[in-house]
């Protein structure tokens, strides 16, 4: 079943994505403000976590209230850009647990080659989101998840900041039963896979290596 490609387009996320594509935004700015607007897309992207009912005692009575029924959940990020979206998720679901699968894009193929891959043991048990800054051409994102499925998970959703058409349509390609949120679908890849106008590269300015 072809799922969900939703661009988020709440106030306050195209406002800090503004300030975040500046390149005058400095790398503390930068790393709080994907921190910010990863939050934001996460309090979204979990809004069909289903809901069961308990009775609460309040000082005053009882309360007819609603908790999560029972789903666990995991963030697993794109290294090394990914990580500057995880703490985001966190501050909202503090029980979640954190995979990482490593991948480094050839220069020369602009093709992703895989070098790490650690998950939760029980994350067939989880509902994943998987966390990369930019899709640009597609290829990690694609492949990154093609390596979470092996393990059968509940559910899988990728969650970037921005996304080139080239990317999001290979990635519905080859994974249809994923859900996709972006902040922002942009015009196009330059000759060397970067979005255009994107933001630069995401992981050199969350971690100011460049």
């Amino acid at each position: 079943m072809e799922r969900t490609v939703k661009i988020m387009d709440h106030p306050l996320i195209q406002h800090k994505l503004s300030i975040l594509r500046d390149v005058n935004t400095p790398t503390k700015d930068f790393r709080e403000l994907v921190n910010e607007i990863s939050m934001l897309m996460i309090y979204d992207a979990t809004r069909d976590l289903p809901l069961t009912q308990i009775d609460v005692e309040t000082p005053c009575g009882t309360a007819h209230c609603k908790i999560i029924a029972g789903r666990k959940l995991a963030f697993v990020p794109i290294l090394r850009a990914g990580l500057g979206m995880v703490d985001g998720g966190l501050k909202l679901v503090p029980s979640a647990r954190v995979g990482h699968i490593g991948l480094y894009r050839d220069e020369k193929t602009l093709k992703p080659v895989e070098y790490y891959c650690k998950l939760p043991k029980d994350i067939g048990e989880r509902d994943v989101f998987v966390t990369d800054p930019m899709l640009a051409t597609g290829g990690s994102a694609i492949d990154a998840i093609t390596q979470i499925k092996l393990r059968s998970p509940r559910s899988i959703k990728f969650l970037c900041l921005i996304a080139a058409p080239e990317g999001l349509e290979a990635l519905k390609a080859a994974h249809p039963d994923v859900d996709i949120y972006c902040a922002a679908l942009d015009d196009h890849l330059n000759e060397n896979g970067y979005i255009v106008p994107g933001l630069g590269d995401a992981g050199d300015r969350i971690f100011g290596t460049k």
